[in-house]
Protein backbone atom coordinates (compact mmCIF):
# COMPACT_ATOMS: atom_id res chain seq x y z
CA UNK A 1 0.00 0.00 0.00
CA UNK A 2 1.47 3.77 -0.79
CA UNK A 3 1.25 6.05 1.89
CA UNK A 4 -0.08 9.37 0.59
CA UNK A 5 2.18 11.34 2.57
CA UNK A 6 5.07 9.48 1.93
CA UNK A 7 7.07 11.93 0.03
CA UNK A 8 9.52 9.02 -1.84
CA UNK A 9 7.26 5.82 -1.53
CA UNK A 10 9.16 2.53 -2.80
CA UNK A 11 9.47 1.85 -6.52
CA UNK A 12 7.04 -0.20 -8.19
CA UNK A 13 4.37 0.15 -4.98
CA UNK A 14 0.66 0.40 -5.76
CA UNK A 15 -2.01 1.69 -3.88
CA UNK A 16 -4.18 -1.40 -3.62
CA UNK A 17 -6.06 0.34 -0.59
CA UNK A 18 -7.59 3.76 -2.50
CA UNK A 19 -5.21 5.82 0.21
CA UNK A 20 -4.98 8.49 -2.44
CA UNK A 21 -9.09 9.18 -1.39
CA UNK A 22 -8.02 10.17 2.21
CA UNK A 23 -4.81 12.68 1.56
CA UNK A 24 -4.84 15.47 3.72
CA UNK A 25 -7.78 14.38 5.79
CA UNK A 26 -8.20 14.10 9.51
CA UNK A 27 -9.19 11.13 11.02
CA UNK A 28 -10.36 10.60 14.22
CA UNK A 29 -9.32 9.48 17.51
CA UNK A 30 -9.62 5.63 18.26
CA UNK A 31 -10.97 4.47 14.41
CA UNK A 32 -9.27 6.35 12.63
CA UNK A 33 -12.07 7.04 10.32
CA UNK A 34 -11.95 9.78 8.14
CA UNK A 35 -13.52 12.84 8.57
CA UNK A 36 -16.24 13.78 5.86
CA UNK A 37 -17.83 17.13 6.00
CA UNK A 38 -21.28 18.28 4.75
CA UNK A 39 -20.59 20.62 1.80
CA UNK A 40 -24.43 20.09 0.67
CA UNK A 41 -25.57 24.01 0.96
CA UNK A 42 -29.23 23.38 0.35
CA UNK A 43 -31.38 20.36 0.56
CA UNK A 44 -31.73 18.19 -2.56
CA UNK A 45 -34.78 18.35 -4.91
CA UNK A 46 -34.82 15.12 -5.92
CA UNK A 47 -32.99 11.79 -5.11
CA UNK A 48 -32.06 9.15 -7.96
CA UNK A 49 -30.29 5.86 -7.38
CA UNK A 50 -26.51 5.52 -8.73
CA UNK A 51 -28.25 2.26 -11.27
CA UNK A 52 -30.51 5.32 -12.39
CA UNK A 53 -27.61 7.77 -12.45
CA UNK A 54 -25.40 5.65 -14.36
CA UNK A 55 -27.96 5.18 -17.19
CA UNK A 56 -28.70 8.44 -17.28
CA UNK A 57 -25.06 9.21 -18.22
CA UNK A 58 -24.81 6.68 -20.87
CA UNK A 59 -27.91 8.02 -22.51
CA UNK A 60 -26.65 11.95 -22.65
CA UNK A 61 -23.24 12.10 -22.29
CA UNK A 62 -22.34 11.82 -26.06
CA UNK A 63 -25.02 14.40 -26.86
CA UNK A 64 -24.11 16.91 -24.34
CA UNK A 65 -20.67 16.18 -22.55
CA UNK A 66 -21.46 19.36 -19.85
CA UNK A 67 -25.39 18.05 -19.27
CA UNK A 68 -26.14 18.21 -15.42
CA UNK A 69 -29.07 16.83 -14.05
CA UNK A 70 -30.77 18.62 -10.59
CA UNK A 71 -30.37 15.45 -8.49
CA UNK A 72 -28.44 13.86 -5.12
CA UNK A 73 -27.45 10.51 -6.22
CA UNK A 74 -28.01 7.69 -3.54
CA UNK A 75 -26.99 4.31 -2.91
CA UNK A 76 -29.88 2.98 -1.24
CA UNK A 77 -29.62 -0.34 -3.55
CA UNK A 78 -27.81 -3.34 -3.16
CA UNK A 79 -24.14 -3.65 -2.30
CA UNK A 80 -23.79 -5.53 -5.71
CA UNK A 81 -25.38 -2.74 -7.80
CA UNK A 82 -22.57 -0.29 -7.00
CA UNK A 83 -19.14 -2.62 -5.72
CA UNK A 84 -19.82 -5.85 -7.94
CA UNK A 85 -16.56 -6.74 -9.84
CA UNK A 86 -17.65 -4.85 -12.69
CA UNK A 87 -19.32 -1.87 -11.48
CA UNK A 88 -17.27 -1.02 -7.92
CA UNK A 89 -16.97 2.49 -7.37
CA UNK A 90 -14.72 2.02 -4.99
CA UNK A 91 -12.54 -0.32 -7.69
CA UNK A 92 -13.22 2.36 -10.45
CA UNK A 93 -13.30 5.29 -8.17
CA UNK A 94 -12.11 7.59 -11.60
CA UNK A 95 -14.77 6.40 -13.96
CA UNK A 96 -17.41 6.59 -10.78
CA UNK A 97 -16.51 10.39 -10.49
CA UNK A 98 -16.90 10.94 -14.67
CA UNK A 99 -20.73 10.58 -13.76
CA UNK A 100 -21.11 12.01 -10.43
CA UNK A 101 -19.63 15.33 -11.43
CA UNK A 102 -23.03 15.46 -13.64
CA UNK A 103 -25.01 15.77 -10.70
CA UNK A 104 -25.83 18.37 -7.96
CA UNK A 105 -24.23 16.12 -5.46
CA UNK A 106 -24.33 12.74 -3.42
CA UNK A 107 -25.54 10.94 -0.15
CA UNK A 108 -22.09 9.16 0.60
CA UNK A 109 -22.36 5.29 -0.55
CA UNK A 110 -24.41 2.79 2.06
CA UNK A 111 -22.28 0.09 2.39
CA UNK A 112 -23.60 -2.75 4.11
CA UNK A 113 -23.12 -2.95 7.84
CA UNK A 114 -25.55 -5.89 8.80
CA UNK A 115 -25.66 -7.64 12.27
CA UNK A 116 -24.20 -10.52 11.22
CA UNK A 117 -21.53 -9.29 9.23
CA UNK A 118 -18.06 -9.93 11.14
CA UNK A 119 -16.78 -6.42 13.11
CA UNK A 120 -14.03 -6.07 10.46
CA UNK A 121 -15.94 -5.70 7.63
CA UNK A 122 -18.51 -3.65 9.48
CA UNK A 123 -15.66 -1.00 10.29
CA UNK A 124 -14.48 -0.96 7.21
CA UNK A 125 -17.44 -0.40 5.11
CA UNK A 126 -17.77 2.49 7.22
CA UNK A 127 -14.31 3.88 6.76
CA UNK A 128 -15.29 3.34 3.17
CA UNK A 129 -18.18 5.63 2.87
CA UNK A 130 -16.40 8.55 4.82
CA UNK A 131 -13.07 8.02 2.59
CA UNK A 132 -15.34 7.95 -0.67
CA UNK A 133 -17.36 10.73 0.40
CA UNK A 134 -14.22 12.86 1.61
CA UNK A 135 -12.44 12.40 -1.84
CA UNK A 136 -15.82 13.72 -3.60
CA UNK A 137 -15.96 16.83 -1.59
CA UNK A 138 -11.95 17.33 -2.80
CA UNK A 139 -12.98 16.75 -6.37
CA UNK A 140 -15.62 19.71 -5.58
CA UNK A 141 -19.17 17.43 -5.43
CA UNK A 142 -21.58 18.33 -2.81
CA UNK A 143 -21.87 15.23 -0.31
CA UNK A 144 -24.57 14.63 2.70
CA UNK A 145 -23.13 12.21 4.82
CA UNK A 146 -25.67 8.42 5.08
CA UNK A 147 -25.52 7.46 8.78
CA UNK A 148 -25.58 3.63 9.37
CA UNK A 149 -25.89 1.70 12.43
CA UNK A 150 -26.04 -1.79 13.86
CA UNK A 151 -26.48 -3.02 16.83
CA UNK A 152 -24.69 -1.57 19.97
CA UNK A 153 -21.36 -2.40 19.63
CA UNK A 154 -21.02 -0.49 16.41
CA UNK A 155 -21.73 2.61 18.37
CA UNK A 156 -18.41 3.38 19.10
CA UNK A 157 -17.16 3.89 15.39
CA UNK A 158 -20.23 3.72 13.18
CA UNK A 159 -21.07 7.82 13.84
CA UNK A 160 -17.22 8.83 13.14
CA UNK A 161 -16.05 10.85 10.88
CA UNK A 162 -19.74 12.48 10.51
CA UNK A 163 -19.53 16.52 11.86
CA UNK A 164 -22.47 17.98 14.61
CA UNK A 165 -24.85 20.05 13.56
CA UNK A 166 -25.21 19.32 9.83
CA UNK A 167 -27.32 17.87 7.43
CA UNK A 168 -27.37 13.63 7.49
CA UNK A 169 -29.32 11.32 5.38
CA UNK A 170 -30.65 7.53 6.29
CA UNK A 171 -32.51 4.93 5.14
CA UNK A 172 -35.27 2.93 6.42
CA UNK A 173 -35.99 0.00 3.69
CA UNK A 174 -32.91 -1.69 4.23
CA UNK A 175 -33.52 -1.52 8.05
CA UNK A 176 -37.22 -2.93 7.29
CA UNK A 177 -38.63 -1.11 9.64
CA UNK A 178 -42.08 -1.69 8.44
CA UNK A 179 -41.96 -4.89 10.81
CA UNK A 180 -42.58 -4.30 14.62
CA UNK A 181 -39.82 -6.27 15.50
CA UNK A 182 -36.99 -4.47 13.73
CA UNK A 183 -38.06 -0.85 15.16
CA UNK A 184 -36.25 -0.90 18.54
CA UNK A 185 -33.43 -1.37 17.12
CA UNK A 186 -33.33 1.26 14.60
CA UNK A 187 -35.22 3.72 16.90
CA UNK A 188 -32.52 3.48 19.91
CA UNK A 189 -29.43 3.95 17.03
CA UNK A 190 -31.22 6.76 16.10
CA UNK A 191 -31.65 8.50 19.34
CA UNK A 192 -27.68 7.63 19.92
CA UNK A 193 -27.19 9.39 16.50
CA UNK A 194 -29.16 12.82 17.53
CA UNK A 195 -27.33 12.07 20.94
CA UNK A 196 -23.69 12.66 19.36
CA UNK A 197 -23.96 14.10 15.82
CA UNK A 198 -26.94 17.14 17.03
CA UNK A 199 -28.26 17.26 13.08
CA UNK A 200 -30.69 20.13 11.89
CA UNK A 201 -31.72 18.01 9.20
CA UNK A 202 -32.50 14.37 8.53
CA UNK A 203 -32.85 13.22 4.97
CA UNK A 204 -34.60 10.01 5.07
CA UNK A 205 -34.73 7.01 2.00
CA UNK A 206 -37.89 5.63 2.58
CA UNK A 207 -41.18 6.49 4.81
CA UNK A 208 -40.96 8.55 7.97
CA UNK A 209 -44.45 7.96 8.98
CA UNK A 210 -43.14 6.52 12.26
CA UNK A 211 -43.96 8.32 15.86
CA UNK A 212 -40.18 8.37 16.58
CA UNK A 213 -39.49 10.99 13.70
CA UNK A 214 -42.88 12.73 14.91
CA UNK A 215 -40.40 13.24 18.23
CA UNK A 216 -37.42 14.77 16.47
CA UNK A 217 -39.79 16.95 14.06
CA UNK A 218 -40.87 18.31 17.88
CA UNK A 219 -37.34 18.59 18.93
CA UNK A 220 -37.21 21.19 15.84
CA UNK A 221 -35.04 18.30 13.56
CA UNK A 222 -36.02 18.80 9.95
CA UNK A 223 -37.00 15.59 8.56
CA UNK A 224 -37.00 15.62 4.53
CA UNK A 225 -38.70 12.20 3.66
CA UNK A 226 -38.09 10.59 -0.25
CA UNK A 227 -40.45 7.98 -1.19
CA UNK A 228 -38.17 4.71 -2.01
CA UNK A 229 -37.71 3.47 -5.79
CA UNK A 230 -39.75 0.47 -4.20
CA UNK A 231 -42.88 1.90 -2.72
CA UNK A 232 -43.00 4.43 -5.98
CA UNK A 233 -43.44 1.29 -8.43
CA UNK A 234 -45.65 -0.29 -6.34
CA UNK A 235 -47.90 3.12 -6.38
CA UNK A 236 -47.54 3.57 -10.37
CA UNK A 237 -48.76 -0.51 -10.23
CA UNK A 238 -51.57 0.72 -8.22
CA UNK A 239 -52.73 3.36 -10.15
CA UNK A 240 -52.62 0.93 -13.73
CA UNK A 241 -54.51 -1.44 -11.76
CA UNK A 242 -51.46 -3.87 -12.05
CA UNK A 243 -51.70 -6.82 -8.80
CA UNK A 244 -49.18 -6.89 -6.60
CA UNK A 245 -47.38 -10.19 -6.10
Amino acid sequence: MINVNDPQPRTGCQDMWNAFMVKDAIFTLGSDIPLCPCTAEAIPNKLISYVEAKHIHKTIIKKDPDYHVDAYVHFYIDDQKFCGPKSSIWLYPYKVLDILRHFSGIITPDFSTFSDFPDAIKRYNTYRMRAFGYWMTTNGISVINNVRWGTAETWEYCFDGIPCNSIVAIGTVASKIRLLENRPLFETGLKEMIRLLHPHTIIVYGSANYPFFDELRQLGINIIAFESDTSLAFSSKKKRGVKHE
